[in-house]
């Protein structure tokens, strides 16, 4: 295109230069194209780490943008490793000794022109042959808290949030993440759900357990409010998501959720992300089932195919022999128990649990792990709650002498609850009555009103996002499968 605009831009020149000679015209004709065709010549492709050492553009002159993870010099040649986070491999960078500089260590961030060849190295295809190296930003490595040639475990690095990143552990885990999060919205879109955005700020309180983070803008006296009720950062969206069930017949939300809980273990976070699913017409909890087992068994086949580096570089090295109880969950269904199953299951075993196996009590970690390896170390179903531990919205089961409600968890090895939901209780009357027993009448009032106009059977799930990534990677704590953990006295950036 350049070279055609070039040409008419020519035309009009030798129209207008008439008083020029024509030798004088043609000469400048020549010298514009020839500058021309060394600007689109001397003009590299910016690639990502990923596209070069696929081979793209190979044989092309090229620029690479990244940091540097290895520098080795030798008499007439400079060897460097660059990466961009857009893959696991870097790129080798060859170069004449000339190039080298002494602000060129590992960490520093550069940009390298030059030729993209095929390496006669067989453990990599590609390599560039660098005509320019230009250093962006310096790194000094004695203080850099990352060195070369150490593989630093996921609680060293855990100590520096902001610098993590740039190790090769926790960047696999953000491209899983990122392709995790891929995985679930293709999930839904496939499967014919509409993706709802439920706010952050909200007046419900979803799970009842008063685990808030209550918000009033800076400058507001104590019994004033901005809004006109107390307001809270969610704990869920699913009650959003109901409102929305009464239009759409399958939604879903993908978004944070907040939990004001006083602790630091590995299992908790205050802020965490949450997928949330509601079906409209769902006249069972096989109907919910089928969803929880679908997703995790597509979003898991999706990352596995996607980002087969990066999770082999957790199951190799941060968590060997984790792959093959990943295959052994997707080679399997997913078998379901009641909770009364699982109850007669944990007294009958000789483990000495810490916390009691009465029928009415919650299942704690402790139990929920037992009963994964019960049943073959695979995901399993635990139906049929006691209906005095679940929420006001779940379904009454109506059933004596055991009062159980129509809710389901998911069970998983190594993390224990993934997933919980339940059928929603859709008969007026027993909603009614369950809400004036838990004086919530009034604050529920238009949730009562969902059930007054065209109520259909419904029901829905909730699966921790960070928990699931646990799950298939087998990482022991939950800090270190999110970018910016935050929990009870946490240092927040």
């Amino acid at each position: 295109m350049l070279v055609s605009q070039s040409a008419a831009f020519v035309t009009m020149l030798q129209a207008a230069a008439k008083t020029l000679s024509v030798a004088t015209t043609t000469s400048v004709s020549r010298g514009i194209l020839l500058s021309i065709r060394h600007y689109c010549k001397k003009t590299p492709a910016t690639l990502r780490v990923s596209e070069a050492v696929s081979g793209a553009e190979l044989g092309a002159n090229v620029k690479v943008q990244g940091w540097v993870r290895s520098v080795r010099a030798q008499k007439s040649h400079l060897f460097l490793h660059v990466n961009d986070g857009s893959s696991l491999q870097s790129l080798q960078v060859v170069a004449s000794s000339a190039l080298n500089d002494p602000l060129l260590t590992f960490g520093s961030a550069v940009e390298v022109t030059g030729t993209l060849k095929k390496s006669p190295n067989q453990k990599q295809p590609v390599e560039l042959e660098a005509e320019q190296i230009h250093i962006v930003g310096e790194c000094n490595p004695l203080e850099f808290p990352f060195k070369i040639k150490e593989r630093h475990g996921l609680e060293y690095i855990r100590q520096f949030p902001h610098l993590r990143c740039r190790t090769n552990a926790f960047s696999s885990l953000l491209r899983i993440r990122s392709e995790a999060t891929t995985a679930v919205h293709l999930y839904f879109k496939e499967n014919g759900f509409l993706q709802i955005h439920t706010p952050v700020i909200t007046s419900n309180d979803c799970e009842g357990a008063g685990e808030l983070f209550k918000i009033e803008p800076s400058g507001y006296e104590e019994e004033e409010h901005f809004f006109s009720v107390p307001a809270f950062l969610t704990v869920s969206g699913q009650l959003h998501l109901e409102l929305m069930s009464g239009a759409f017949s399958k939604v879903y939300t993908f978004g944070p959720t907040f939990r004001a809980e006083n602790s630091q273990s590995r299992r908790h976070l205050a802020e965490f992300y949450m997928v949330e699913a509601e079906v409209s017409f769902a006249q069972s909890l096989e109907d919910l089932t089928k969803v929880m087992e679908g997703m995790f068994r597509s979003a898991t086949e999706h990352v596995f195919a996607h980002c087969a580096e990066d999770v082999d570089l957790f199951h190799k090295h941060v968590t060997p022999g984790h792959r093959e109880i990943v295959e052994a969950m997707l080679k399997n269904r997913f078998p379901t128990i009641t909770y009364s199953e699982a109850i007669d299951i944990l007294n009958r075993s000789s483990e000495n649990f810490a916390f009691p196996t009465d029928w009415g009590c919650d299942l704690q970690t402790e139990h929920e792990k037992y009963l994964v390896k019960h049943c073959g170390n695979i995901p399993v179903f635990v139906t049929d709650y006691p209906y005095d531990l679940k929420p006001f919205y779940a379904r009454d089961n109506q059933d004596h002498p055991e009062h159980t409600a129509a809710a389901v968890d998911l069970l998983v090895p190594g993390v224990g609850e993934l997933c919980g939901g339940s059928l929603r209780e859709e008969r007026l009357d027993l909603l009614r009555a369950r809400l004036q027993q838990a004086g919530l009448e009034d604050t529920y009032s238009w949730y009562l009103d969902l059930r007054r106009f065209g109520s259909v059977p419904h029901g829905g799930f909730g699966m921790g996002f960070e928990r699931y990534l646990q799950c298939i990677l087998g990482v022991d704590n939950i800090k270190d499968v999110i970018p910016f953990p935050r929990f009870s006295h946490s240092c927040v950036l």
